[in-house]
């Protein structure tokens, strides 16, 4: 296998991970669903949405897509990086924003991805009783 698949088949296990960590997230008070978005040219946006009693949507989201700027091309020599993000928000107000992370390197974006879908995961049912305590 070459290493454009292999960076492929990675991603793929990546993103499955991902999907099973956020597909683990429930609250007993507060319905859910997934989030899948594709965007151009070439990146994927995981996660899932609760929707508060009072009708916010609070999104849990990590990111992972290729592109190239020219600093990274030169750095990297061929022109591809990774860029992997991670959020929680609520409706327009950001709770929670990890800093955006540029890398040369797939295997490396996607140990950054793992980590990112854990730390967002770890903060969501504290995040959505918090929400749910300022509504009551």
């Amino acid at each position: 296998m070459d290493s454009e698949s292999l960076a492929a088949a990675g991603l793929l296990a990546a993103l499955s991970r991902t999907v099973e960590i956020f597909a683990d997230l429930r609250h007993p008070f507060v319905r859910h669903e997934h989030i899948s978005t594709f965007f151009p040219p070439a990146g994927v946006r995981v996660g899932i949405a609760f929707v508060l009693p009072d009708g916010r949507e609070v999104r849990f989201e990590v990111s992972v897509a290729v592109g190239g700027d020219v600093e990274d091309a030169a750095a990297d020599g061929h022109g591809d990086v990774f860029h992997v993000e991670g959020s929680i928000t609520a409706e327009s107000e950001t709770l929670l924003d990890l800093p955006r992370k540029t890398l040369p390197d797939v295997g490396d974006a996607l140990a950054v991805l793992d980590d990112y879908a854990s730390e967002v995961a770890e903060a969501a049912n504290r995040t959505i009783d918090r929400l749910l305590e300022e509504i009551a």
